[in-house]
């Protein structure tokens, strides 16, 4: 497979790396650092029981067989799209420049959803378009989004239940070969933006959702540090807040231990978002929050 024209390798290697692990590549405008040794993630809601997870590294390893596959995780909720995202936009930051990043939690394969890959300022990342890459990619400035059409590019024969084996496998195996995005089918725009990528300004409420609950009981938000800051919002500060139907006045912390043991308290975790927790307890359990549950902070 050839590289595509508006991917041109260079012989140059970045700055404080290695020429053996890394080369500059072209991609229209913008350069990007590509790692020579292919890296491509998977994240999934499939679990590791059943053989699906294999049957996509195996696909990807044979049409590419240098990849090196890395897994996020396939421990998602099934079909819990908000804690896909937030766990795939968590995760992303940390590879390398030039990566692509495979994501399945897909209720929607067989039916008209589609298949798509978002080129970013400095990765890749191939999914359903049902919302589940727009946290990690808008993160990351998005360049172009394709539908995948092209059959040369996927496996001969297409199962409407498992898409991440037949057509978003081979699509990450080729790209890391140099395939071109564009080559796989036309630019989109009217791609699925969810309401949780972005959270809101309404009267004097900042309105967001709840993205996840960590192992450790810790309510995560889609509000980001930088709208905090935006809104002045400091450290010792007293927030009002609203998770569904439910207020809460809580001290806005640095650390756990900044309140009582047992205390709630808010505080930017270490992926940069707001997460509402309890100083050595269950926030999610103690306060009954959800995934998926509305989440505001009033400014009075």
């Amino acid at each position: 497979m050839e590289k595509s024209s508006i991917c041109d390798s260079t012989s140059k290697p970045c700055k404080g790396t290695s020429s053996k692990y890394y080369e500059v590549m072209k991609c229209g405008d913008m350069k990007i650092m590509k790692a020579t040794i292919p890296i491509i993630t998977l994240l999934s809601d499939f679990g590791l029981r059943d053989a699906y997870v294999a049957e996509m590294k195996a696909v990807i390893l044979s049409i590419s067989p240098d990849a090196c596959i890395v897994d996020i995780s396939h421990e998602i909720e099934k079909f819990n799209i908000r804690m896909g995202a937030f766990i795939l936009a968590s995760a992303t930051p940390y590879f390398p420049k030039g990566t692509v990043h495979v994501a399945v939690v897909d209720p929607g394969v067989g039916t008209k959803r589609r298949p798509t890959i978002i080129q970013t300022k400095r990765s890749f990342h191939v999914g359903p378009d049902n919302g589940l890459l727009l946290l990690s990619a808008r993160k990351e400035e998005i360049s172009h989004v394709y539908h995948i059409k092209n059959p040369e590019y996927m496996r001969p024969k297409i199962s409407t239940t498992f898409h991440g084996r037949d057509i978003f496998a081979p699509a990450a195996a080729y790209l890391v070969r140099g395939c071109s995005p564009s080559q796989f089918g036309p630019e989109i725009h009217d791609y699925i933006i969810p309401q949780y990528a972005e959270p809101y300004m309404k009267e004097s409420e900042l309105i967001g959702e709840v993205m996840c609950i960590d192992n450790f009981g810790n309510v995560v938000t889609n509000i980001a540090s930088k709208k905090l800051e935006e809104l002045e919002t400091c450290i010792g500060d007293l927030l009002h807040v609203r998770i569904g139907r439910k207020i809460f006045d809580m001290r806005f912390c640095s650390a756990y231990g900044e309140v009582p043991a047992r205390t709630p308290l808010a505080i930017v975790g270490s992926h940069d978002f707001l997460e509402i927790s309890i100083n050595q307890g269950n926030a999610s359990k103690t306060l009954n929050i959800k995934i998926g549950d509305s989440f505001s902070i009033c400014f009075r």
